[in-house]
């Protein structure tokens, strides 16, 4: 039996708290963050969509006796539900000082952390595995392994996002635990060397052992295992009923009017979707109400309490599955296991997500599953009890806010009986089907179904379906629907093709989709899909069924293939992620750079240690601020209120008003022109910063904002600017510097003159992305002494936001310091578009003389952050027979947005990257449009990537008019180092460093490019539902150089601190610069120099101790900050010669600490300042690389799966292997996204319409190349670069195009299919594959009617038979 207590009492990582007050509605995040010093959890999504908040839950069970571990999203887990438990962070595990966990100590050697914001939450995913893994039985693993299998190991961290890496070096830590890991397979690590055995790398590993890693709470005195508790607290207004009588008695109450609003409690995680905002004034808790949480089995099915988490119903349901000979509860759980993510499962409920489905309409898989296997439900209204079928439960009216859940019923289902026996014949058929963006959910799907059949043999042997259900969900209606008339219409029928003919047509009618809905026709061709492939998939039960050369109506083999085969999806005993190569090459020239050290600080990011803006500690008196923007694009302000029924905590609205007299309205500012911090009088587009709410805690600032409400005027107003034809129409546009806009190359005319073939006046059109950096903007602001003012700042540019302040307040520059240490994410949204966070936290500390911090919601981020530039392309090519390109003409309209910020220099980025291709020659006319958008800023590779793809997209449709591979067009126009100089003129360098045909070569032969495409055709040839692709591109990407400054100071212990401009974004900046400090210092060569690398710390930017610290952007700063550190050292060489000379004589050796001592002794100064400027000779430069990509598309559904991709990249002498690497994949996947997924969508307006992680997709681990293979190369030396090392940072990005031609390809090879079929119409040889090519888009060109085509050749060729 539960005590039961009105005091809140828990434990975090050991320490007990006991509150006595506490409001009902704060989180466990919330808490922690605030209360607590242990901030490793992250505030990112507070959606439980991203893993950043995962902490580990421990919870006595009363039935088993000892407490159980599980991982759950602290961001949606009220405080008041953890009463009696324990809760462990990534601090709890292990730290800096008792010792790091082997899980911090992994991640960090398999270099699986750059800006390692998120690194905390994965390493509590992971660490929840492993929990549950050695608590499952089983035999023991070997030495130093878990439990943990590689596909758990990889399904741990499904749920986690991750915007640096590229995941693939997380997946290796995590499966570094497995007992069934093959340690071959795990890539690049500081644990052991190539060519160690498998005993050394074992044993090089950190050990682990799971009494000592894998336990919490085994302390009998542990509050946790002593007892579970009830909190009942009217001062908590917060409720633990033990019973139903004891739960309606507090819902009577209600209704009696005793109180107020009712708010049910079981996991919370639905508030991560509908974000309730109400206040409530009755918590009620039912995990403690036995009948909703226990499992009841009888002759009849099973019942399920309602308040189960949805992963202790997937235990049961496989547990259950053992025993039985159908298929239903093994696939409702397979099913289950791919919605939202292990750290939801694990507190989300049974019956929550299906009150949701049938108050809210949430697009729940889990109803569609049970209405197809005939579940029930029981329903407690007031006092009455009511047993429903799910077909009445969702389809009643909305559930009252006080009726609850009880139980769940899944029946015990067996094939038909006849006289009372099974029909040995007969067998039960049953199948679930999902589509959605992501395979392993984690992602709301487009469409769900699931169907049920009971199927017998005749004589012949063919199928008879005796009857059948047929479930769909989330395609828009209101709830999960069967299709009757479908079912009734197969009852009693054999599959022929003319049955599944009419079938779908039925199908077709039942299942309407509204049109409202987002791509309504895809959806209703899922249900096309879904039901063909069902029906079709009987000819594999029994191998007598429809032989292939039957003329009788049946099937041909392999057209039944079930789409639940496709890689991408298959789940049970099989991993996500097959083996990867990493290739790298260390040098030791200038050793201990070239070494693949581990990151700076990666331990104490996994760990949670690592300190972000938000983890500074609140100064006394600190307040919040959010922000309220305009919702039109250009209107007048006539009024700004607040929701009186907000909290009175509001300190104040800060506006342009409050702007002081001697300063100015100015939130950024580029070389270009500055941009206002507030709208004034007009708003200039929909996200315009209109003021600012600030209140003494951020939950008061988010809600205040939130209900503002902005009263427009737009009479007399001139319409606004929302599309680029409008901008071209009323010649809305920003200049361009004649320095900056691009040259063209050769004449136009003649090489159009000269072309055999022309494709003219042909349009791609590309849209935007959002940064989605883990840590959103952030800033905190601390009044001074004297009119000065602190500002922390998580900015890729501290030294911009500092004059900006300086201006906006009107104060001189030196009365503003900008501190940042590490950002959590940056892509050049953490550039300009991180000044106004940090100009108006000042602006309301300098008015309200109090601290100010402002840490934006998802929502908000996504508003006001810009993004990558949209453009629209029209081009005009001409070109030979051959398909050698002899002329291109190019007409781009770029959407700038409102101000310039930085567009005037995507002309030339543009079209630097197009030059990958020798042209001819090349014209083109680039409008930088202004609009009334928000500003598009710096997005990696801005402009670049638009057109390395323009590139592609215009070689792709040479091809497709030459009826050429692509990949041989492609060739045909690679340049000769002649026509790179032409292009490229002075930046490509000697004829030694022109590495790209090396690169293209090596490539095509280490992925035996060859011997695939012959594997693809074959492939493509027997499969009809699933076709493959594969695409090579190279990448010639320029950068430039910047100045840089460094600072380097010896203290008297010999140990080393530097400082640099550039900052550290999870670049690995720091490690490269710590090597380089340690090489140029090595080189007085004294003795105790070994470990010198250890001795230096890099420290945070700091605005008045290193000024003119410019930009972290452009992939180069980590270069120029190293080559100014090591002007530093060699100046502090140079001071301590005549010491070390001096001391030489009186002793043979001279050690190194002791050379410090008397350099300070004899007052050398051992601080040392410098600015390091590129040579103009040599300040930009080419970077090559080249990459091949293979995807599988599944015709039915859209989805495309990346099998594999390979990539070569030059390095020049890489600093750090594994750094670069890391920056490589990272890119690539970051481009993945742009390619394949992300759609940063606005509504009419321009607001943007998506606002966190239920509709941005980014990458996963499951959406990145199964097998994923890099080859570093070191080119050798670079005598005008830094250390003979190249760019890592951003070229790699432009790669991830190669899988949109891959995709491009498969769904050729589909469009070529249909031409078979006899499909004409809408099928042309060439087509546009849009970026993204998201499952909708993919399966329009595969072609919305591919059943009905291919149901329609069939019947054709039936009759000709």
């Amino acid at each position: 039996m539960a005590n039961e207590d009105d005091r809140l009492v828990f434990e975090v990582n050991g320490q007990r708290f006991e509150l006595p007050e506490v409001d009902p509605s704060t989180t466990l995040l919330h808490f922690l963050r605030s209360q607590t010093s242990f901030k490793s959890p992250k505030l990112s999504c507070a959606e439980g969509g991203c893993g950043a908040c995962v902490v580990v839950l421990s919870k006595f069970d009363p039935v088993l006796n000892r407490a159980e571990n599980f991982s759950v999203s602290s961001c949606l887990t009220l405080l008041c539900t953890i009463n009696g438990c324990s809760v462990t962070t990534s601090e709890g595990l292990g730290n800096s000082r008792d010792g790091f966990h082997p899980i911090h100590r992994r991640f960090a050697g398999f270099h699986a952390s750059q800006c390692g914001f998120c690194t905390p939450g994965m390493c509590m995913s992971l660490f929840s595995a492993i929990s549950a893994a050695e608590s499952s039985g089983g035999p023991p693993p070997p030495p130093g392994f878990s439990k943990l299998t590689v596909a758990d190991a990889e399904k741990a961290i499904s749920g986690n996002l991750c915007r640096c890496t590229g995941y693939r070096p997380i997946v290796d830590a995590c499966k570094s635990f497995a007992a069934d890991v093959d340690l071959e397979d795990l890539g690049i690590n500081s644990f052991w060397r190539k060519g160690d055995s498998m005993e050394v790398r074992s044993r090089q590993l950190p050990a682990y052992s799971p009494k000592d890693h894998a336990c919490l709470n085994d302390d009998p005195s542990s509050y946790v295992r002593r007892e579970a508790r009830r909190l009942n607290s009217g001062k908590h207004s917060w409720f633990t009923p033990a019973s139903i009588a004891e739960l309606q008695e507090l819902l009577q109450l209600d209704s009696a009017g005793n109180a107020g609003r009712v708010k049910l409690v079981v996991g919370n995680t639905g508030n991560g979707y509908y974000k309730e905002t109400e206040r409530f004034d009755k918590y009620i808790d039912l995990r403690y109400i036995r009948e909703l949480s226990v499992v009841r089995k009888d002759a009849f099915g099973v019942e399920f309490g309602a308040a189960l988490s949805i992963s202790k119903v997937v235990m049961y349901l496989k547990r259950e599955g053992k025993s039985r000979v159908d298929p239903v509860f093994d696939k409702i759980a397979d099913h289950i296991e791919k919605i939202a993510s292990p750290f939801i499962r694990n507190s989300a409920s049974l019956g929550g997500n299906l009150v949701m489905a049938q108050r809210k309409d949430f697009p729940s898989d889990i109803a569609t599953l049970l209405l197809a296997v005939g579940s029930s439900v029981v329903l407690l209204s007031g006092r009455n009890r009511e047993k429903l079928s799910m077909e009445e439960f969702l389809s009643r009216p909305a559930m009252d806010a006080k009726d609850v859940v009880l139980t769940v019923s899944i029946p015990f289902l067996e094939p038909s009986r006849i006289d009372g026996s099974i029909e040995t014949s007969s067998r039960l058929l049953f199948k679930t089907y999902r589509a959605a963006p992501r395979p392993l959910g984690n992602a709301l799907p487009y469409m769900n179904a699931a169907f049920l059949a009971d199927v017998s043999f005749g004589k012949d042997g063919r199928a008879y379906i005796d009857s059948v259900k047929l479930a769909f969900g989330a395609y828009g209606a209101k709830h999960a629907t069967r299709a009757k008339k479908v079912e009734d219409y197969l009852a009693g029928k054999m599959v022929t093709v003319e049955v599944v003919d009419e079938a779908i047509k039925l199908a077709k009618d039942a299942i309407v989709v509204p049109e409202e809905t987002s791509h309504a026709a895809y959806r209703s061709s899922l249900a096309v899909g879904f039901l063909f492939e069902f029906l079709n998939s009987f000819s594999g039960i029994n191998s007598a069924i429809s032989p292939a050369s039957d003329s009788n109506g049946s099937f041909p083999e392999g057209a039944g293939k079930s789409i639940i085969d496709t890689p991408s999806i298959r789940l049970q005993n099989s991993t996500i992620l097959s083996s990867a190569k990493q290739v790298v090459e260390s040098s030791s020239d200038y050793y201990p750079v070239g070494e693949p050290m581990i990151k700076s600080g990666s331990a104490i990011q996994a760990s949670g240690e690592a300190v972000y803006v938000d983890d500074i500690p609140s100064p006394p008196n600190c307040l919040h601020g959010s922000f309220i923007y305009s919702t039109k694009p250009l209107a007048r302000v006539k009024a700004i209120s607040l929701d009186s029924r907000e909290p009175a905590d509001v300190a104040a609205v800060i506006t342009a008003k409050d702007i002081p007299a001697a300063g100015k309205n100015i939130g950024s500012m580029s070389v270009f022109s500055s941009e206002p911090l507030f709208a004034e009088e007009i708003t200039r587009f929909a996200g315009d910063l209109v003021a600012l709410v600030v209140a003494e805690t951020r939950k008061s600032a988010n809600q205040a904002a939130e209900s503002a409400q902005i009263e427009y005027d737009t009479e007399g107003l001139d319409p606004p600017i929302l599309t680029v034809e409008e901008a071209v129409e009323r010649s809305s546009y920003f200049q361009v510097p004649p320095f900056l806009y691009p040259a063209e190359v050769g004449d136009f005319s003649k090489g159009m003159d000269s072309a055999e073939h022309k494709i003219l006046s042909a349009e791609i059109r590309l849209g935007s992305q959002y940064y989605f950096y883990m840590e959103t903007q952030t800033a905190l602001a601390i009044p001074d002494e004297d009119n000065c003012m602190t500002v922390y700042s998580s900015s890729q540019c501290p030294e911009s936001a500092h004059r900006v302040i300086a201006k906006c307040l009107g104060v001189p520059d030196h009365n503003i310091r900008v501190l940042t240490r590490r950002v959590g994410g940056g892509f050049g949204g953490k550039a300009l578009k991180s000044i106004p966070i940090a100009v108006v936290c000042a602006l309301a500390a300098h008015k309200l003389r109090r601290p100010v911090r402002i840490y934006l919601d998802r929502k908000t981020d996504m508003v006001v952050a810009g993004g990558r530039h949209p453009m629209k392309v029209t081009y005009s090519v001409g070109f030979k027979s051959d398909g050698k390109i002899t002329a291109l003409r190019l007409d781009i309209l770029i959407n700038a947005g409102i101000t310039e910020d930085i567009s005037p220099i995507l002309p030339h980025n543009v079209i630097g990257s197009l030059k990958k291709y020798n042209w001819g020659a090349l014209s083109f006319d680039i409008k930088v449009c202004k609009m009334n958008h928000s500003s598009k800023s710096a997005m990696r590779g801005p402009g670049e990537v638009q057109g390395s793809y323009i590139a592609e997209a215009v070689i792709e449709h040479v091809a497709s008019f030459l009826l050429m591979e692509a990949d041989a067009v492609r060739i045909r126009n690679l340049h000769s180092f002649d026509s790179l100089k032409l292009f490229h003129g002075s930046i490509s360098g000697e004829a030694s460093e022109f590495t790209l045909p090396y690169i293209w070569d090596k490539l095509a032969g280490s992925c035996n490019l060859g011997q695939r495409v012959a594997t693809i055709e074959e492939f493509n040839a027997s499969n009809v539902w699933r076709k493959r692709g594969i695409s090579r591109v190279p990448v010639v990407q320029a950068v430039i150089m910047r100045p840089a400054p460094g600072k380097v100071s010896i203290l008297w212990d010999g140990s080393v601190v530097v400082e640099v401009g550039g900052i550290e974004l999870g670049q690995g900046l720091w490690t490269k610069v710590r090597q380089v400090t340690a090489y140029a210092l090595a080189s007085i060569k004294c003795d105790g120099l070994e470990d010198l690398v250890e001795k230096v710390r890099v420290v945070q930017a700091d605005t008045l101790s290193l000024v003119q610290g410019g930009f972290t952007a452009g992939s180069t700063t980590s270069e120029s900050s190293c080559a100014a550190v090591r002007l530093c050292c060699n100046e502090l060489v140079e001071r301590l010669k005549p010491v070390k000379d001096q001391l030489q004589k009186q002793r043979d050796g001279v050690k190194w600490n002791d050379l410090i001592l008397q350099a300070n002794t004899t007052g050398v100064g051992l601080a040392v300042n410098s600015m390091f400027a590129p040579d103009p000779s040599s300040i930009s430069y080419l970077n090559y690389g080249a990459a091949v990509s293979e995807v599988e598309v599944n015709i039915l559904t859209g989805a495309t799966t990346i099998l594999r991709t390979d990539i070569v990249y030059d390095c020049g002498q890489s600093m750090n292997p594994a750094v670069d690497l890391g920056q490589v994949e990272g890119a690539f996947v970051q481009g993945l996204g742009f390619f394949m997924l992300e759609e940063y969508l606005s509504n009419p307006d321009g607001l943007a319409a998506v606002d966190g992680t239920w509709n941005y997709k980014i990458p996963t681990i499951d959406t990145i190349p199964k097998q994923f293979n890099v080859e570093i190369l070191n080119s050798g030396h670079h005598q005008k670069r830094v250390l003979s090392s190249k760019a890592s940072g951003e070229p790699p990005l432009l790669l991830a195009a190669a899988v949109h031609c891959a995709a491009r390809a498969a769904v050729k090879a589909a469009r070529k299919q249909l031409e078979r079929w006899g499909c004409v119409d809408g099928i042309e040889q060439t087509f546009h594959l849009d970026v993204p090519a998201t499952m909708p888009v993919v399966k329009r060109l595969c072609g919305m009617d591919a059943v009905e085509t291919y149901l329609k050749m069939l019947s054709r060729v039936d009759k000709k038979g």
